[in-house]
């Protein structure tokens, strides 16, 4: 297998974690193809001073790493014109996204779960961004 580029063709940051999405060739039965690959780390200073990647997460950085995640898998899975521009949004279905019958007005403890559009739900829930 073989990068077709040293270069991420896009990176998706949230804080310090990165998911960069890469191109690598292979050749499979005589035919090259072109796979998305995606790596995710967390990019922070060293002591010295110089920066430094790692993919290992701290629990604060979860959240943040599933974001990053979710944006590179709408980024791979975005339906594109012949030219490769993004097509006009449309709804479509995640595998993150809940049907109704598995989404719950409470958490595993009976107390009631926190909504998108209630106040803090991004600190409580996703961490501080």
């Amino acid at each position: 297998m073989r990068n077709t580029s040293n270069k991420p063709e896009v990176v998706f940051k949230v804080g310090a974690v990165r998911a960069s999405i890469f191109r690598n060739t292979i050749t499979q039965q005589g035919r090259e193809v072109t796979l998305p690959k995606v790596v995710l780390e967390v990019r922070y200073k060293n002591k010295a001073g110089e920066w430094q990647s790692t993919n290992s997460f701290s629990l604060n950085e979860l959240p943040k790493a599933i974001l990053a995640l979710e944006k590179a898998y709408d980024y791979l899975t975005m339906p594109k014109d012949p030219s490769g521009s993004p097509l006009p949004d449309e709804p479509r279905s995640t595998p993150f996204t809940a049907s109704p019958s598995e989404s719950s007005s409470e958490d595993r403890s009976g107390n009631p779960a926190p909504s998108p559009d209630s106040p803090g739900f991004r600190t409580r829930v996703l961490g501080q961004w």
